[in-house]
């Protein structure tokens, strides 16, 4: 592989300058956009908090069961 002449190589870099702050100013993400065009976000954020919800539950019950078996030993 020969090495680029010295202007063509100052172009090169200002491609992949502009190419990288092209990329760096797309502030949203893509397929978040899509899911919320499609309507899908909803889906995912109500699985989400359905997850946390079961998770809580869980939590808040073996608090209890220990606590009840605290008690019983004490």
């Amino acid at each position: 592989m020969t090495p680029l002449p010295l202007s063509a190589q100052s172009e090169t870099a200002t491609n992949v300058d502009a190419s990288e702050s092209a990329v760096a100013s797309n502030d949203g993400v893509e397929m978040a956009d899509v899911m919320r065009q499609n309507g899908k976000i909803y889906v995912v954020v109500g699985v989400i908090l359905l997850i946390f919800s079961g998770l809580l539950i869980y939590i808040i019950r073996i608090d209890r069961k220990v606590s009840v078996l605290e008690k019983e030993l004490s």
